[in-house]
């Protein structure tokens, strides 16, 4: 009966993390367009609906700076993405982007 209860125990434990996993994975990321790329600046102009990961509950148009780069040249002007960011003192960073399906 013991081993019956820390399997069902164990298995609560993992459903319960994998599913809060998930809701975080799902609440930071960002639905927008890429209205500008800045290779130069390493910046990207997106225009976006909430970000409450950021603490932004209306949709607006913003310019982000780019962790990578090398995201800049996987997008184009009017390509629908997510993306995730982060605020730093510097300003808004993305750090992840996908064009989305």
């Amino acid at each position: 009966m013991n081993r019956i209860i820390r399997i069902a125990a164990a298995l609560t434990l993992t459903l319960s993390t994998a599913n809060t996993g998930a809701l975080a994975a799902g609440a930071a990321a960002i639905s927008g367009e890429v209205k500008k790329i800045d290779e130069g600046a390493g910046k990207i102009t997106l225009k976006h609906g909430p970000a409450k990961s950021l603490g932004m509950e209306e949709p607006m148009t913003m310019v982000y700076r780019v962790k990578d780069p090398a995201m800049l040249k996987q997008v184009k002007v009017g390509d629908k993405v997510t993306f995730e960011a982060e605020e730093a003192a510097s300003g808004y960073t993305v750090t992840r982007m996908d064009k989305a399906k």
